[in-house]
């Protein structure tokens, strides 16, 4: 049962990137307000990564890739 929530997610992801490239070269309202929400959810997922990055003490990324010196 969760496989077909996780494809179904994937496959409203796919449409809704599929929205905005087709809202960009100018498609109908209905495209138009499709892409708008997939990018008002992004951002909205975005927001989340910060706040709990933030919260949990920030990113770890210290600079250094770890190889040696050539």
């Amino acid at each position: 049962m969760i496989l077909y929530i996780l494809i179904g997610v994937l496959v409203l992801a796919v449409l809704g990137c599929v929205c905005v490239v087709w809202a960009s070269r100018g498609g109908p309202r209905w495209v138009r307000a499709v892409a708008m929400v997939t990018l008002l959810g992004g951002e909205a997922v975005r927001a989340g990564q910060r706040r709990s990055r933030r919260r949990s003490g920030g990113d770890t990324y210290t600079g250094d890739y770890g190889g040696g010196s050539d």
